[in-house]
């Protein structure tokens, strides 16, 4: 017999519903499922609450079909990325990275030498994109605590906590559990004070979708009080 998690890993999909007690998928679920993934009744598909419950069911003629109990998965580590929007789909590559590596938040990152128009009708359509792929990475990866997809915010407007991405940064990335990436400009002088902590991702210059991977990687990663050290005292 299967493991529990090689059922959730072998299910067809899995998909968010409102309530484990009485998993109901909306219309243009039931639409993904039935007509784009072709799902034949009698297979297994994982429902998820995005709050950590999960429970496995079986696609019926109609309906689904509950077949296990609801579980809970422990809450992860709480960590952000935040994440400059980028030319073409390459931020929401980046994006759905990060839900798969398991960063908790992302917050897009508004700086001086965005290359993209990041205003009005344009703002909230990647906004909203931005939290419907987030909502489809989950599901692919079995992830049952949804990423949040914040506000924008400025430079200025982003916690102290905060390290940013610096070829002039420390190698040393303990304890670190919140990242900024900057655009592909990178940061204009000033942007960030000077007593803003510092990390580097090595010697050689990454696309900021490649930094941004990297980066989320090592934070979620590291852990709470994790030893990631890339060597030296200064990679950049």
């Amino acid at each position: 017999m299967l493991l529990e998690w090689d059922r959730r890993r072998s299910a067809l999909t899995q998909l968010r519903v409102a309530d484990l007690e009485r998993p109901v998928l909306e219309s243009e679920q039931n639409h993904h499922l039935r007509q784009v993934l072709r799902a034949r009744v009698g297979e297994e598909i994982v429902v998820s609450d995005g709050r950590g419950g999960w429970r496995l069911c079986r696609v019926g003629s109609s309906d689904l079909e509950v077949v296990s109990d609801v579980e809970r998965d422990p809450e992860p580590r709480e960590t952000t990325l935040y994440l400059s929007p980028l030319k073409g789909d390459r931020d929401e590559w980046a994006l759905v990275k990060a839900v798969e590596l398991g960063v908790s938040r992302v917050v897009p990152l508004v700086t001086q030498r965005l290359a993209v128009r990041y205003r009005d009708d344009a703002r909230r359509k990647s906004l909203a994109r931005w939290r419907r792929l987030a909502l489809e990475a989950a599901g692919q990866c079995r992830r049952t605590f949804d990423l949040v997809v914040d506000e924008p915010l400025t430079p200025g407007e982003v916690p102290a906590a905060v390290a940013v991405c610096d070829f002039d940064g420390s190698a040393d990335w303990r304890g670190l559990n919140a990242l900024a990436i900057g655009p592909e400009g990178g940061f204009a002088p000033g942007e960030w004070a000077p007593e803003r902590r510092r990390v580097s991702l090595g010697q050689r210059v990454l696309r900021s979708e490649t930094a941004a991977v990297v980066g989320a990687a090592l934070v979620c990663l590291g852990g709470e009080d994790g030893d990631v050290i890339l060597g030296g005292d200064k990679n950049g």
